[in-house]
Protein backbone atom coordinates (compact mmCIF):
# COMPACT_ATOMS: atom_id res chain seq x y z
CA UNK A 1 0.00 0.00 0.00
CA UNK A 2 2.78 2.40 1.00
CA UNK A 3 4.75 1.81 -2.77
CA UNK A 4 1.17 2.87 -4.46
CA UNK A 5 0.56 5.85 -2.12
CA UNK A 6 1.20 8.76 -4.14
CA UNK A 7 0.75 6.51 -7.77
CA UNK A 8 -2.88 8.28 -8.06
CA UNK A 9 -0.81 11.87 -8.20
CA UNK A 10 1.37 10.39 -11.05
CA UNK A 11 0.22 12.47 -14.54
CA UNK A 12 -1.55 9.72 -16.70
CA UNK A 13 0.14 9.06 -20.17
CA UNK A 14 -1.35 6.94 -23.05
CA UNK A 15 0.93 5.12 -25.31
CA UNK A 16 3.78 6.85 -23.89
CA UNK A 17 1.68 11.09 -24.55
CA UNK A 18 0.71 12.99 -21.46
CA UNK A 19 -3.15 13.10 -21.67
CA UNK A 20 -3.26 15.80 -18.74
CA UNK A 21 -4.35 17.96 -21.39
CA UNK A 22 -7.10 16.36 -22.29
CA UNK A 23 -8.17 15.76 -18.94
CA UNK A 24 -7.90 19.15 -17.89
CA UNK A 25 -10.24 19.92 -20.80
CA UNK A 26 -12.87 17.33 -19.73
CA UNK A 27 -14.53 19.65 -17.24
CA UNK A 28 -15.51 22.41 -19.90
CA UNK A 29 -18.05 19.23 -21.01
CA UNK A 30 -19.98 19.45 -17.49
CA UNK A 31 -21.03 23.34 -18.56
CA UNK A 32 -23.31 22.67 -21.60
CA UNK A 33 -24.28 26.07 -23.84
CA UNK A 34 -27.74 26.84 -22.79
CA UNK A 35 -29.65 26.46 -26.48
CA UNK A 36 -33.08 26.40 -24.87
CA UNK A 37 -35.76 28.90 -23.96
CA UNK A 38 -36.57 27.17 -20.94
CA UNK A 39 -33.48 24.87 -19.43
CA UNK A 40 -33.49 21.72 -17.89
CA UNK A 41 -33.25 21.95 -14.24
CA UNK A 42 -29.48 20.90 -13.80
CA UNK A 43 -28.45 23.56 -16.00
CA UNK A 44 -30.91 26.43 -13.98
CA UNK A 45 -29.28 24.63 -10.77
CA UNK A 46 -25.93 25.58 -12.21
CA UNK A 47 -26.58 29.53 -13.61
CA UNK A 48 -28.13 30.18 -10.17
CA UNK A 49 -25.12 28.92 -8.48
CA UNK A 50 -22.98 31.16 -11.01
CA UNK A 51 -24.75 34.18 -10.58
CA UNK A 52 -24.94 33.90 -6.71
CA UNK A 53 -21.22 33.13 -6.25
CA UNK A 54 -20.36 36.28 -9.14
CA UNK A 55 -22.86 38.33 -7.21
CA UNK A 56 -21.24 37.86 -3.69
CA UNK A 57 -17.76 37.98 -5.31
CA UNK A 58 -18.16 41.06 -7.50
CA UNK A 59 -20.07 43.22 -4.66
CA UNK A 60 -17.05 44.87 -3.66
CA UNK A 61 -15.19 45.75 -6.85
CA UNK A 62 -15.72 48.87 -8.80
CA UNK A 63 -16.70 48.94 -12.94
CA UNK A 64 -12.95 48.55 -13.49
CA UNK A 65 -12.62 44.99 -10.69
CA UNK A 66 -15.96 43.74 -12.14
CA UNK A 67 -14.53 43.29 -16.18
CA UNK A 68 -12.76 40.01 -14.45
CA UNK A 69 -16.03 38.47 -13.63
CA UNK A 70 -15.67 35.92 -16.47
CA UNK A 71 -12.08 34.96 -15.77
CA UNK A 72 -13.00 34.75 -12.53
CA UNK A 73 -15.99 32.85 -12.86
CA UNK A 74 -14.66 30.39 -15.13
CA UNK A 75 -11.64 29.81 -12.71
CA UNK A 76 -14.03 28.87 -9.80
CA UNK A 77 -15.63 26.37 -12.05
CA UNK A 78 -12.63 24.79 -13.45
CA UNK A 79 -10.60 24.33 -9.93
CA UNK A 80 -14.08 23.04 -8.80
CA UNK A 81 -14.77 20.64 -11.39
CA UNK A 82 -11.25 19.65 -11.76
CA UNK A 83 -11.47 19.15 -7.95
CA UNK A 84 -14.98 16.92 -7.24
CA UNK A 85 -13.61 14.88 -10.77
CA UNK A 86 -10.63 14.13 -8.83
CA UNK A 87 -12.76 12.44 -6.20
CA UNK A 88 -14.14 9.76 -8.61
CA UNK A 89 -12.35 6.08 -8.75
CA UNK A 90 -9.52 5.59 -10.86
CA UNK A 91 -9.27 9.20 -11.79
CA UNK A 92 -6.65 12.09 -11.72
CA UNK A 93 -6.78 15.37 -10.29
CA UNK A 94 -4.45 18.33 -11.75
CA UNK A 95 -4.60 20.60 -8.94
CA UNK A 96 -2.96 18.35 -6.63
CA UNK A 97 0.37 19.61 -9.00
CA UNK A 98 2.03 22.41 -7.48
CA UNK A 99 3.55 23.14 -11.08
CA UNK A 100 -0.37 23.56 -12.47
CA UNK A 101 -1.28 25.31 -9.60
CA UNK A 102 1.41 27.86 -9.95
CA UNK A 103 0.42 28.23 -13.32
CA UNK A 104 -2.72 29.34 -12.64
CA UNK A 105 -1.12 31.90 -9.38
CA UNK A 106 1.54 33.47 -11.14
CA UNK A 107 -0.07 34.84 -13.94
CA UNK A 108 -3.29 36.11 -12.03
CA UNK A 109 -0.99 37.54 -9.50
CA UNK A 110 0.95 39.55 -11.73
CA UNK A 111 -1.70 40.38 -13.42
CA UNK A 112 -3.19 42.21 -10.74
CA UNK A 113 -0.45 43.67 -9.30
CA UNK A 114 0.57 44.88 -12.56
CA UNK A 115 -3.13 46.56 -12.49
CA UNK A 116 -2.13 48.39 -9.80
CA UNK A 117 0.95 49.99 -10.78
CA UNK A 118 -0.52 50.76 -14.00
CA UNK A 119 -3.65 52.73 -12.52
CA UNK A 120 -3.12 53.43 -8.89
CA UNK A 121 1.15 53.34 -8.62
CA UNK A 122 1.14 56.10 -5.56
CA UNK A 123 -1.20 53.52 -3.80
CA UNK A 124 0.77 50.07 -4.50
CA UNK A 125 3.74 51.87 -3.82
CA UNK A 126 2.78 53.00 -0.70
CA UNK A 127 2.03 49.38 0.63
CA UNK A 128 5.67 48.80 0.59
CA UNK A 129 6.24 51.09 3.53
CA UNK A 130 3.65 51.81 5.99
CA UNK A 131 2.97 55.76 7.34
CA UNK A 132 4.80 56.65 10.28
CA UNK A 133 7.42 53.80 9.97
CA UNK A 134 10.57 55.19 11.49
CA UNK A 135 13.28 55.53 9.84
CA UNK A 136 16.07 53.33 10.97
CA UNK A 137 13.43 50.22 10.23
CA UNK A 138 12.15 51.70 6.39
CA UNK A 139 14.63 49.28 4.86
CA UNK A 140 13.90 46.08 6.67
CA UNK A 141 10.04 47.09 6.09
CA UNK A 142 10.97 47.52 2.50
CA UNK A 143 12.32 44.05 2.12
CA UNK A 144 9.87 42.32 3.83
CA UNK A 145 6.96 43.66 2.71
CA UNK A 146 8.89 43.05 -1.32
CA UNK A 147 8.90 39.30 0.07
CA UNK A 148 5.36 38.93 1.40
CA UNK A 149 4.11 40.58 -1.90
CA UNK A 150 6.33 37.74 -3.62
CA UNK A 151 4.88 34.72 -1.59
CA UNK A 152 1.46 35.51 -2.42
CA UNK A 153 1.20 33.33 -5.87
CA UNK A 154 3.44 30.78 -3.71
CA UNK A 155 0.77 30.21 -0.72
CA UNK A 156 -2.29 30.37 -3.54
CA UNK A 157 -0.73 27.44 -5.10
CA UNK A 158 0.97 25.84 -2.28
CA UNK A 159 -2.42 26.17 -0.04
CA UNK A 160 -4.97 24.47 -2.74
CA UNK A 161 -2.13 21.95 -3.13
CA UNK A 162 -2.00 21.00 -0.07
CA UNK A 163 -5.66 20.69 0.77
CA UNK A 164 -6.53 18.42 -1.85
CA UNK A 165 -3.44 15.94 -2.02
CA UNK A 166 -3.89 15.85 1.93
CA UNK A 167 -8.09 14.30 1.35
CA UNK A 168 -7.06 12.54 -0.99
CA UNK A 169 -4.16 10.33 0.62
CA UNK A 170 -6.88 10.25 3.58
CA UNK A 171 -9.35 8.96 1.61
CA UNK A 172 -6.72 6.36 0.17
CA UNK A 173 -5.66 5.08 3.98
CA UNK A 174 -8.79 4.75 5.13
CA UNK A 175 -9.58 2.99 1.91
CA UNK A 176 -6.83 0.67 2.30
CA UNK A 177 -7.37 -0.29 6.29
CA UNK A 178 -11.26 -0.45 5.44
CA UNK A 179 -9.88 -3.57 3.16
CA UNK A 180 -7.33 -5.07 5.37
CA UNK A 181 -9.95 -4.85 8.73
CA UNK A 182 -12.49 -6.63 6.53
CA UNK A 183 -10.85 -10.07 7.16
CA UNK A 184 -9.90 -9.03 10.82
CA UNK A 185 -13.00 -7.61 12.59
CA UNK A 186 -16.24 -6.99 10.08
CA UNK A 187 -17.94 -4.50 13.32
CA UNK A 188 -14.48 -2.07 13.11
CA UNK A 189 -14.03 -2.42 8.85
CA UNK A 190 -18.00 -0.94 9.00
CA UNK A 191 -16.98 1.61 11.39
CA UNK A 192 -13.76 2.77 9.10
CA UNK A 193 -16.25 2.40 6.05
CA UNK A 194 -18.72 4.56 7.81
CA UNK A 195 -15.74 7.10 8.41
CA UNK A 196 -14.85 6.45 4.71
CA UNK A 197 -18.12 8.06 3.26
CA UNK A 198 -18.02 10.98 5.49
CA UNK A 199 -14.65 11.62 5.03
CA UNK A 200 -15.78 11.26 0.91
CA UNK A 201 -18.79 13.69 1.40
CA UNK A 202 -16.41 16.08 3.08
CA UNK A 203 -14.09 15.97 0.53
CA UNK A 204 -16.57 17.21 -1.59
CA UNK A 205 -17.13 19.78 0.20
CA UNK A 206 -13.64 21.01 0.26
CA UNK A 207 -13.43 20.29 -2.81
CA UNK A 208 -15.78 23.10 -3.65
CA UNK A 209 -14.65 25.87 -0.93
CA UNK A 210 -10.88 25.28 -2.17
CA UNK A 211 -12.40 26.59 -5.59
CA UNK A 212 -13.90 29.48 -4.18
CA UNK A 213 -11.15 30.25 -1.76
CA UNK A 214 -8.92 30.41 -4.71
CA UNK A 215 -10.56 32.77 -6.58
CA UNK A 216 -11.47 35.04 -3.88
CA UNK A 217 -8.05 35.48 -2.68
CA UNK A 218 -7.16 36.22 -6.68
CA UNK A 219 -10.28 38.28 -6.26
CA UNK A 220 -8.65 40.65 -3.36
CA UNK A 221 -5.97 41.04 -4.43
CA UNK A 222 -7.48 42.67 -7.60
CA UNK A 223 -9.84 44.72 -5.19
CA UNK A 224 -6.69 46.27 -3.44
CA UNK A 225 -4.86 47.12 -7.34
CA UNK A 226 -7.87 48.70 -8.82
Amino acid sequence: MNENLFASFIAPTMMGLPIVTLIIMFPSLLFPTPKRLINNRTISIQQWLIQLTSKQMMAIHNQKGQTWSLMLMSLVMFIGSTNILGLLPHSFTPTTQLSMNLGMAIPLWSATVFTGFRHKTKTSLAHFLPQGTPAPLIPMLVIIETISLFIQPVALAVRLTANITAGHLLIHLIGGATLALLNISTMTAFITFTILILLTILEFAVALIQAYVFTLLVSLYLHDNT
